[in-house]
């Protein structure tokens, strides 16, 4: 029988306070102002969940987070604060990570289909309205009905240009499909990939079982997925996490009640989610939070005010971190007394004030006891990481990166023949039969309807496509939450 994972530590105030592990996975927050101590508390909770072997991803949005494989020891406010709390037993420890980047830069690409991220999170990414995402999703029910898979960017804008070359003969089974709309989605596309998202995607596509694994001496190997970058791009980083916590609900089985979670998901910016989403994307992201629990997957999210997250999703995250919030103005002081209110009371304790007082590094802090009630709110000082808070070099980040036992999967791309390739194979075998013989021969040969659309698809992929080698489309994913087909 598994033994019981010790209770994790994480701050101090009048005495020590601990996150069960058998409740981590009741989701939880950590929110504060800019440089109040979110970051670090962030690279503690994860340093904590590692000990006991539970794998853990993070977004690093600011390369923060890169000095993990090494143990501290160089940074004189954490050798304050040892002292500070009486830690004669602290010691620095290193812990396993795995980088990952979606240009390929700074850790192994991370790259998924076009079918795997789905109409619905697609059109999030292309900020399509209402009208233009119901054509995007004919678009990809046309793909489906016909065999025509579809796996990146060039695949997408085929299909596309194919839909509204043939609107006509579509009408009567799907629907009136706008010119104007196809003309958006494909505009918006070539937008999409100005911004890099030719390389996210593609294949191999990202394996999730990847980032649940263990090192030899069974510490949890933290994801760290560099998105300084990506950041430039806000709707496409939050969408691209979001689809991740979709494929992990997909995919995973359901667990009941583990004594730890099987992996804790950091979803840091977390507002980024939020802002502009339509209510049918907030409502399918609260579906997902509070059904992925089931699958033994914590959610923690990251965000400088809990007011920045919906009431549906705020009521889900029961183990709490709130740094300092600053009261400027009158809407200021509002989002103040709201966040001290979201806690279970301390008489003990004005959170209202204590929230505008606290200094860098301390917290309110509320966890779930093992009942999975919140516990009283304490004012504490949030423990010191044990791994080095300065960044890594470039020449050390490059080292580990080829150490990886991925190392070459995810470099390598992957161009298997594909319904592209065949597409515009065969458009040159009709070029090549041009002969009036053959044409009339071909006009008395009955065709099926699927028949019919290649044949069409193959004119208006060739124009689409041009000389340019497809790769192949996976119609997948995504599907009992974000209306998408598994991958098959």
């Amino acid at each position: 029988m598994a033994t019981t994972p010790s209770p994790l530590l994480i701050g101090k105030g009048k005495g020590n306070i601990f996150l069960l592990p058998k409740m981590a996975n009741r989701h939880g927050l950590i929110a504060g102002a800019t440089g109040t101590g979110k970051t670090v508390t962030l690279r503690v909770l994860a340093e904590q969940f590692s000990k006991i072997g539970v794998p853990i991803f993070m977004a690093d949005v600011k390369g923060d987070l890169s000095g993990l494989p090494f143990p501290g020891g160089e940074n004189p406010k954490v050798v304050e604060r040892v002292s500070k709390l009486g830690l004669k037993d602290f010691s620095y420890e290193n812990y396993p990570v795995t980088f990952w980047d979606v240009f390929g830069e700074q850790g192994h690409p991370v790259r998924t289909t076009i079918s795997e991220m789905g109409p619905l999170l697609l059109s999030r990414i292309l900020n399509l309205n209402e009208i233009q995402s119901g054509v995007l999703t004919l678009v990809f029910k046309i793909a489906d009905d016909n065999g025509l898979l579809l796996l990146d960017l060039k695949d997408l804008r085929a299909m596309a240009q194919f839909v509204g070359d043939n609107a006509e003969q579509f009408k009567t089974q799907y629907g009136n499909i706008s010119a104007a709309s196809i003309g958006a989605i494909q505009r918006n596309l070539l937008t999409l990939e100005e911004q890099g998202g030719d390389k996210f995607f593609g294949e191999p596509a990202l394996n999730l079982q990847d980032f649940m694994q263990t090192d030899k001496s069974g510490k949890g190997v933290v994801n760290v997925f560099t998105a300084d970058k990506l950041m430039q791009s806000p709707r496409l980083y939050a969408t691209f996490l979001l689809w991740m916590l979709a494929e992990l609900f997909e995919q995973l089985p359901e667990v009941g009640d583990p004594q730890k979670p099987n992996l804790i998901f950091f979803f840091d910016e977390a507002h980024l989610l939020f802002d502009d989403a339509p209510k049918a994307l907030v409502e399918k992201i609260e579906q997902v939070v509070r059904l992925i629990r089931s699958k033994g997957v914590g959610v923690y999210f990251v965000t400088q005010n809990p007011l920045d997250l919906p009431e549906t999703v705020l009521g889900q995250l029961g183990n709490r971190v709130q740094h300092a919030l600053r009261a400027f103005t009158p809407k200021d002081q509002k989002n103040v007394k709201s966040a001290a209110e979201t806690f279970r009371p301390n008489p003990k304790l004005n959170g209202l004030k204590a929230i505008t007082e606290l200094a860098v590094g301390e917290a309110l802090i509320s966890t779930l006891d093992d009942k999975g009630s919140p516990t009283i709110v304490e004012r504490a000082l949030v423990y010191p990481p044990h791994s080095r808070l300065s960044p890594l070099t470039p020449e050390e980040r490059s080292q580990l990166i080829r150490n990886s036992v991925l190392y070459g999967h995810y470099e390598k791309t992957v161009d298997r023949e594909s319904a592209y390739e065949k597409l515009k194979a065969r458009a040159e075998q009709m070029q090549e039969g041009s002969s009036q013989e053959t044409q009339k021969r071909r006009a008395t040969e009955p065709k099926s309807q699927a028949e019919q659309l290649l044949g069409a698809a193959v004119k208006s992929a060739a124009h689409a496509i041009g000389s340019q080698l497809g790769r192949q489309i996976i119609r997948g994913v995504l599907g009992s939450i974000f209306g998408g087909g598994r991958r098959r």
